[in-house]
């Protein structure tokens, strides 16, 4: 079931401006890359603070059935970010990372509980996009928007990246337009195309 009555422009806006400064991230990322251990004492709990902000904001919870806190699906995606060795390039690169590691999170969750529970009747894990002007909580079926961004992946792969590095790690669109090397405009004709596309496979 789809709890969204519409792929909603607000789902596709950056989240709030992160607390740790872009450059500091980037240097200490170098500083990891380049050997320094020191770095990743430093590095870990910035880190941290990052992810636990993308979770909390993106996290939606249907009120019949316990979800994935935050704080676990920032404990996994660490574990896994961290799993991978230090070949991050910058804040920027570390975020689209951060974005593909989220999703497999959560959808390795929910795919678990699916599995756990098929046939009794549970709820989906959901996720969501806060509203600013409603306060309200457009919830979105995640299995489903998995399914419908694999399809997206099929049509147009980077267009499927800009959406999962905008929605899953709330990056800026500046911040996608580096990573891709493209140029804003671009970032902002494929985020059109993605809401256009996720809202018919999830509503159509």
């Amino acid at each position: 079931m789809i709890h969204s009555e519409e792929f909603r422009d607000e789902i596709t806006q950056p989240l709030p401006a992160m607390e740790v400064a872009g450059s500091e991230l980037t240097q200490l990322l170098q500083a990891w890359r380049g050997g320094d251990r020191s770095a990743l004492d430093r590095l870990l709990p910035e880190v941290y603070s990052l992810l636990r902000r993308m979770a909390s904001s993106r996290i939606g919870v249907n009120d019949r059935t316990p979800t994935l806190e935050p704080t676990a699906l920032v404990h996994e995606a660490l574990l896994r970010l961290m799993g991978q060795g230090a070949d991050w390039q910058n804040r920027s690169h570390f975020l689209a990372i951060a974005a593909l590691q989220m999703r497999a999170v959560l959808v390795d969750h929910a795919r678990s509980r699916m599995a756990a529970k098929r046939g009794g009747g549970a709820a989906v894990l959901t996720l969501g996009a806060l509203d600013a002007e409603s306060n309200a909580r457009n919830e979105i079926d995640l299995l489903a928007l998995d399914q419908a961004m694999d399809q997206l992946r099929a049509q147009d792969e980077r267009t499927a990246r800009v959406i999962e590095m905008n929605y899953f790690a709330g990056m800026q669109r500046e911040e996608i337009a580096e990573v891709l090397a493209v140029s804003v405009a671009t970032v902002d004709r494929d985020l059109r195309f993605a809401r256009a596309f996720l809202n018919r496979q999830l509503n159509g």
